[in-house]
């Protein structure tokens, strides 16, 4: 016995096919998965940088205003981030984290009046980039085309 969908009459497999949204191209999930990559990289680098006390890091963070002392526990809150957005299950949340400390770190260079400050905002926006081109269950939520 086949189920119907009650307001089309036809199969119930039939209507969710018709529903989904249609698969991206390869190239969109990879360009995805190439932008998060990108981006994981570069802050898994500069999370365990902070958290080993490199020089540079402790002395940018005192330049900012920050006690010498947090340098590590901020390296360690964003390899957290870092490690929960590469992890497929865990992405979104990591997403979410990620905006936070990187909105952060946009308000002190604000702050500082360091022009750079779109630095740390270009990497937020490309979190979300990589996130929703790679990330399927995102683009059914936000969708580009109506």
């Amino acid at each position: 016995m086949q189920t119907m969908a009650i307001d089309q009459g036809r199969p119930a497999a039939e209507f969710a096919r018709a529903a989904a949204p249609a698969a991206p191209g390869r190239g969109l999930v990879l360009t995805g998965r190439a932008i998060s990559g990108f981006v994981s990289v570069f802050l898994l680098l500069d999370g365990a940088a902070r958290l080993v006390r490199f020089a540079p890091y402790v002395e940018g963070t005192v330049k900012f205003g920050y006690p010498e002392h947090l340098a590590s526990p901020i390296g360690l809150v964003l390899l957290a981030a870092t490690l929960l957005y590469v992890i497929p299950r865990t992405a979104v949340l990591g997403a979410i984290l990620l905006t936070g400390y990187l909105g952060g770190a946009t308000a002190s260079h604000v702050r500082m009046e360091d022009p750079f400050f779109l630095f740390a905002a270009t990497f937020g926006v490309l979190v979300w980039v990589g996130l929703y081109l790679r990330e399927p269950r995102l683009r059914a939520l936000i969708p580009l085309r109506a």
